[in-house]
């Protein structure tokens, strides 16, 4: 499932942006498709001017029936009534999605146990530890998640011992009974002061089992993402 909104704060209108001969939306839903690793792709949006680019061009996509505030209450209403088992969320605005980093989503859920899987890589820059728009994740030996955070964690009180910084990549798989679950919490704490909605997983005592990735992601937030997608494609 691709949510997508047209109103963007930042950018709006963004998914509709032109990225060589496709727009931005049906460039990432055709990414997804390509990789050849789901029954089904469906982007999932507010906005008959997306519904119209997505569908017009041989694509599959629903109209959400009510206003939502993050992605995954959007999808979360849409597969309400699919007879689905596992759901992805593939960010619209990602248009350079690849099927190397999916696949290793997806195959976390060979595990029965798994109930939401995520994505983390290395960050090779240290300064990027203390950006607040980098979220961090530390996770335990089975590579379940302990906490995300804005702040770097862990933070270094040793110095003498090297520890990696992972960033999360905000891609998602649900068991889809979990993410009906997860809409029907009320956000945490947790959530509410950090301003990350996969806390309220954590918080409710639901793992989030991560895969590391080397793929550095390149989401249109800004107009200057735009061009540098422009010069990356």
């Amino acid at each position: 499932m691709i949510p997508a909104r047209y109103a963007a704060t930042r950018f709006p209108a963004k998914l509709m942006q032109q990225l060589g001969d496709k727009t931005v939306i049906r460039y990432t839903y055709d990414a997804t498709v390509a990789t050849g690793l789901f029954d089904d792709v469906v982007v999932v949006t507010d906005s008959d001017i997306i519904f119209n680019e997505i569908t017009g061009h041989g694509g599959k996509a629903v109209m959400s029936k009510r206003p939502h505030e993050s992605g995954s209450d959007r999808i979360a209403e849409a597969i309400a009534d699919m007879d689905v088992d596992v759901v992805v969320n593939v960010q619209g605005d990602e248009p350079f999605v690849r099927k190397g980093p999916l696949e290793k989503l997806v195959r976390l859920f060979d595990d029965p146990s798994v109930q939401v899987g995520s994505l983390m890589r290395t960050m090779t820059e240290i300064n990027d530890a203390q950006n607040i728009s980098e979220v961090k994740v530390v996770v335990n030996k089975k590579m379940d998640a302990l906490y995300f955070s804005r702040s770097p964690i862990p933070f270094m009180a040793n110095t003498s011992i090297e520890a990696p910084y992972f960033l999360h990549i905000g891609v998602y798989g649900f068991r889809k009974n979990t993410l009906l679950d997860f809409t029907n919490w009320p956000a945490g704490i947790l959530e509410r002061v950090e301003k990350l909605e996969q806390l309220r997983y954590l918080e409710n005592g639901i793992s989030i089992r991560m895969a590391e990735v080397e793929f550095e992601s390149v989401a249109i937030d800004t107009p200057e993402d735009l061009e540098i997608a422009k010069r990356l494609l």
